[in-house]
């Protein structure tokens, strides 16, 4: 049997030093390992723990480990984990395929052509956002891969209303919108994790798919898992989201991480005894 885990990766593997979430005893903090380098600053960690639950995964024969981002190819590729590199990727919120690191242009163009046909243009987004966040708030605005666009913002400023207001916007246009920590996405909803790891399931004949995350734009990866994990911190556990077949962790922080690690390590042995 071959066992397809798909996995979120900030704040569900990785963890910012503002996400780590040490809230016990400095002295009984868990070791940290470095995962991803920035501007010659290190800046997303998970538990040494982790760490070697990860390599431990990668390397069963069982097991296609997909990491699964919203993050760009270029932020993806910062990212550097124990263990045998993974042979597939989704990045951009499922709108590229990396096979060994390299983008799948068959999938770019599948994924094109239905964002043609089913959603306003991203043009028109980002220039609506632009025109209506408050520079106030507003510090970035970007583009992503041209698929989708998100802003970077103060949050405590930013008005609920707004998020509110702009997220019935988009629906009418076929986006969705997710804040998560200090990023407002808004990204078109046939853009999804689950399509791509649908694909990857029919490439490599997996038969099974575990799958974790811990926003609202993990939610579709989560229901199309035959079982999956939420952390107890985010996006998703904040509106008290569930389902089932999902369950959901009362960990936070990176110690979440490392236990999404360990859920997946006896998942995958439970299957294949």
């Amino acid at each position: 049997m071959t066992v397809l885990v798909a996995s979120d990766l900030d704040r569900t593997l990785i963890y910012s030093t503002a996400a780590l979430g040490l809230s016990m005893p400095d002295t009984a903090a868990p070791r940290l390992l470095c995962v991803e380098v920035h501007e010659s600053k290190p800046l997303s960690y998970m538990t040494e723990t982790a760490a070697q639950l990860l390599a431990e995964l990668a390397a069963d024969p069982a097991v296609v480990l997909v990491p699964t981002t919203t993050r760009t190819r270029k932020q993806y590729q910062r990212i550097r984990f124990p263990g045998r590199p993974a042979p597939y990727a989704i990045c951009a919120n499922g709108g590229q395929l990396l096979v060994d690191g390299v983008p799948d242009r068959d999938w770019r163009r599948q994924v094109a052509a239905r964002l043609a046909e089913e959603c306003a243009p991203l043009e028109e987004v980002h220039g609506h956002l632009l025109a209506t966040a408050d520079p106030a708030w507003l510090r970035k605005a970007r583009v992503a891969e041209d698929l989708f666009t998100y802003l970077v913002v103060e949050r405590a400023l930013v008005p609920a209303d707004w998020i509110k207001t702009l997220a019935e916007w988009a629906e009418a246009r076929g986006w969705t919108v997710s804040l998560q920590g200090r990023k407002i996405y808004a990204v078109p909803r046939p853009l999804t994790k689950s399509a791509a790891m649908h694909e990857v399931a029919r490439r490599t004949g997996a038969t099974t798919a575990l799958a974790a995350g811990d926003s609202l734009l993990d939610a579709d990866l989560l229901l199309a898992a035959d079982a999956a994990w939420r952390p107890g911190h985010g996006e998703l556990a904040d509106a008290g989201w569930g389902a089932p077949g999902v369950t959901a962790l009362e960990e936070v922080g990176v110690l979440a991480g490392e236990e999404i690690l360990r859920r997946f390590g006896r998942a995958v042995a439970r299957l294949n005894v």
